[in-house]
């Protein structure tokens, strides 16, 4: 059958895929648009499979938060380039995996379901590239006590979701998101008590070794090193951390006595989970 101009261009521009590929398709497929895009994913899907080892170290992060504040997710989606990673449709899935991760059973890291899988096949059969999902994890609250804030850097590659508690505008927890983002050093932990223990360690070893090079007795030694880890924990403890917007202020100061900051994830693109 013949098929025209118009429904080549019309699939063209649904796919992204190249005119002669289309007219394929919509041929095999005698004209049938949907059955001739399926034609085109089920090819081209094959053939992406052989690319899935090239490096894919441009993408996006995502948040999304359901309309209670209950339940949130923070996705990491990766592409070769960033001219890729900055396209609008790959924006645009990058928000939708947030949200479909929101439907996911149970808090944690997220495995991608089938509609997720099939705008990342999507994805790769357009740009040609190796399109993954780096990284998905949901976070539960409780209703009417828990509260989500978040910040995307403009340029995509950072995003910082937080969960907190109490009374606590959703200003502040964006502001405390991109202080987050921005701190340095980075925050490791809500408190002191957060912070991984190997961190602690591997510093309180490295002080103690410094002191005692010094000539300082082991017992001298041992109480400098724990009057410099005050100090050590007050930079990497986020509520201990001088707020980027004013500094004379800690964040502790800016989130309030009546709100209590749970956790907070900070991901960048790339990064090594």
């Amino acid at each position: 059958m013949a098929i025209s101009a118009k429904d080549v261009m019309a699939l063209r521009n649904r796919t992204g895929l190249p005119m002669m590929a289309c007219k394929k398709a919509l041929t095999e497929a005698e004209g049938d648009a949907e059955k001739a895009e399926e034609i085109l994913r089920k090819s081209l899907k094959g053939k992406m499979e052989t690319k899935t080892d090239r490096a894919a170290g441009e993408g996006r992060i995502g948040i999304a938060v359901t309309g209670d504040g209950s339940t949130a997710t923070i996705v990491e989606l990766k592409a070769e380039t960033d001219f890729t990673a900055k396209n609008d449709k790959f924006i645009d899935a990058t928000t939708k995996l947030a949200d479909l991760a929101l439907r996911a059973d149970g808090a944690g890291e997220i495995s991608p379901t089938g509609e997720m899988e099939a705008i990342i096949d999507d994805l790769r059969i357009t740009t040609g590239e190796n399109i993954s999902l780096g990284r998905a994890h949901k976070v539960e609250g409780e209703a009417g006590k828990s509260a989500f804030g978040s910040y995307v850097h403009h340029d995509g590659k950072t995003g910082v979701l937080l969960h907190a508690e109490g009374s606590i505008s959703d200003e502040t927890m964006r502001q405390v998101c991109m202080h987050i983002t921005a701190a340095f050093p980075r925050p490791m932990g809500v408190t002191a008590d957060d912070i991984p223990n190997e961190v602690v360690e591997k510093e309180r070893a490295f002080r103690l070794s410094q002191a005692e090079e010094s000539g300082k007795p082991r017992e001298i030694a041992e109480k400098m090193v724990e009057g410099g880890m005050r100090k050590f924990y007050s930079e990497l403890a986020l509520l201990e951390q001088p707020f980027v917007m004013d500094t004379a202020k800690s964040v502790k100061d800016v989130v309030g006595k009546d709100a209590t900051v749970v956790g907070f994830y900070r991901w960048e693109v790339g990064e090594q989970a």
